[in-house]
């Protein structure tokens, strides 16, 4: 079998790839390869470059494949469903063209009748493909539970933040939820379906429940208080979206469509995949237990976070010597460290996340929830793990840009700001110990944007100085007693 992934940067199909490996050649289409740079199983793969809605790419993507996966769905505020629309249109047309054998689509479990704006989308992206002319298997799920994804995720904050919860309507509504192990079960089987199966199916766990009941049984697993739960008529889906971006890591953006799809009853109508794949799915307590051991564990395989976000392109980097046009701000510092590089590095590599950011933790903070109350990602989105990085990780509003092991971690702004935004951690060695250099980088957009800089530089000196002075603190009390005296550490600011 030859396989191409569309999303596999994604939250599914980046758990997908190393499932398919083992039984033929994977091949995977993205947007950025580097964020596959540093994932194990991208050495096995193919990885090209290219867009979905650039129909050469596509083509030459889709070039002596059996089974085409298409795994992308489109987030964004506005013009979602003419993207998706389009982007199914031609993978439909190139799979047609290069003699593709079998299409598989993930998309959402759904009622008959009026559906949301991201419902209707998912399912006119099926139909699109089982109109293809090539026999196409459209999977259709509900809440996804499985470690790191965006579903678990608000209800795993929800339940365990809120012991006493106002709760809109809909959390009494039915809903069939399935464990992500299962669906790439059926993903996987899906490429062996007969070339005459071409249809939609609905996938569903064994348990139905309301979302009131999902709650609950979490907090039962989790070994938690029973839940207090108030029901009130005026949490609309969208208000109920703001509630979840700031109770929640997920953000709005996100959150929206997931509370779209909950405001109907998605439980599954007909059960005909286990003729073709049998076998019995997870239920819902040992889901949720399966997710916890592995948050516990920190080996979440992949994070709803990894998405892009955008408007903030990453290259080329402002400051560097090539790069010409434009007013770019710098904030420079660096300070000896008696610890070794080893130690310093790992220090770097670990922060975020529930460890912070090693400097005035109220102004991080405030500047998190201004972020969110604006529609941003905010500082809680966290670290798929807690002690190892990857290109293209999320990492509380930043994103990894450029990883050098032992030497550099560039970090790109994904927060609401009048501009762009970096911060580049360096480690070098000096004498016996090392040397620890910190630049932040940013690149104002009109006025707004100098006046951005210049109302928050007077706070650089706590915030990155801060920084800087607790980094090498931290590796030198984890590697023992110093080994010569600290020195000041240099600023610059052009």
């Amino acid at each position: 079998m030859r396989y191409l992934i569309t999303g596999a940067t994604g939250y599914i199909g980046g758990r997908l790839a190393p499932r398919l490996i083992g039984s033929g050649e994977v091949r995977c289409l993205v947007r950025d390869p580097l964020k596959l740079r540093d994932v194990p199983w991208a050495r096995d793969a193919e990885i090209v470059k290219g867009d979905l809605l650039d129909p050469d790419s596509v083509r030459a993507a889709c070039r002596d494949v059996d089974v085409v996966y298409f795994l992308v769905h489109s987030l964004s505020d506005a013009g979602f469903a003419a993207l998706d629309r389009r982007a199914a249109l031609i993978v439909a047309e190139a799979a047609r063209e290069a003699g593709v054998k079998r299409i598989v689509y993930l998309g959402g479990l759904h009622p008959d009748g009026p559906l949301s704006e991201h419902l209707s989308s998912r399912a006119e992206v099926g139909e699109i493909l089982l109109r293809s002319g090539v026999p196409t298997a459209a999977l259709q799920a509900a809440v996804i539970l499985g470690s790191g994804s965006a579903s678990f995720e608000m209800l795993r904050y929800l339940t365990e933040r809120l012991p006493v919860m106002l709760t809109p309507r809909w959390v009494r509504n039915r809903i069939q939820p399935i464990a992500v192990r299962d669906v790439l079960r059926y993903l996987v089987a899906a490429a062996e379906l007969p070339p005459e199966v071409n249809r939609t199916f609905d996938i569903g766990g064994p348990d139905v429940l309301t979302y009131l009941d999902m709650m609950q049984r979490y907090a039962a697993v989790a070994r938690l208080p029973r839940r207090r739960v108030v029901s009130v008529p005026v949490l609309t889906p969208r208000l109920s979206a703001h509630w979840v971006n700031v109770v929640t890591p997920v953000p709005k953006g996100i959150a929206a469509p997931l509370i779209e799809s909950l405001v109907h009853e998605v439980v599954c109508r007909e059960n005909d995949i286990l003729e073709y794949v049998p076998g019995e799915c997870l239920g819902y307590e040992r889901a949720v237990e399966l997710a916890l051991a592995r948050i516990g564990e920190g080996e979440v395989e992949t994070h709803w976070s990894g998405a892009a976000v955008e408007g903030v392109p990453s290259d080329p980097l402002p400051s560097d010597p090539d790069w010409s046009g434009g007013t770019v701000y710098t904030d420079d510092r660096e300070q000896p460290c008696t610890a070794s590089t080893e130690e310093l590095w790992r220090v770097v590599t670990g922060i975020g996340g529930e460890r912070g950011w090693y400097s005035f933790p109220l102004a991080w903070s405030v500047r998190g929830w201004m972020d969110r109350l604006v529609g941003g990602v905010g500082l809680n989105r966290g670290r798929r793990d807690p002690d190892r990085l990857h290109v293209g990780d999320a990492l509380d509003w930043w994103r990894v840009e450029e990883l050098e092991e032992g030497r550099l971690l560039r970090l790109r702004a994904e927060m609401k700001v009048p501009g762009l935004a970096w911060l580049e951690m360096r480690v070098a060695p000096d004498g016996t110990g090392s040397r620890y250099s910190q630049r932040a980088v940013f690149v104002p957009h009109g006025l707004s944007g100098h006046l951005y800089w210049w109302s928050v530089a007077p706070f650089h000196g706590i915030v990155f100085g801060g920084m800087v002075r607790n980094i090498t603190h931290t590796a030198e009390r984890a590697e023992g007693p110093a080994r010569r005296p600290a020195q000041a550490e240099v600023s610059r600011s052009a």
